[in-house]
């Protein structure tokens, strides 16, 4: 089963609660939304260069 990092944050951010996942889809550990999340905060924390 894959599901996007996009499908977690989007969730998320709608409310839904981080137990209900796992309640929802057995597949899912929380370690499996930690990642997600860290994967979100790598790929948006970037040094902004002023020109």
């Amino acid at each position: 089963m894959r599901i996007r990092v996009i499908d977690i944050l989007e969730l998320l951010a709608a409310g839904e609660q981080v137990f209900k996942f796992i309640e929802e889809l057995p597949d899912l550990e929380v370690d499996d939304l930690k990642a997600a999340l860290l994967y979100a905060v790598r790929k948006l924390d970037h040094p902004v260069l002023a020109a």
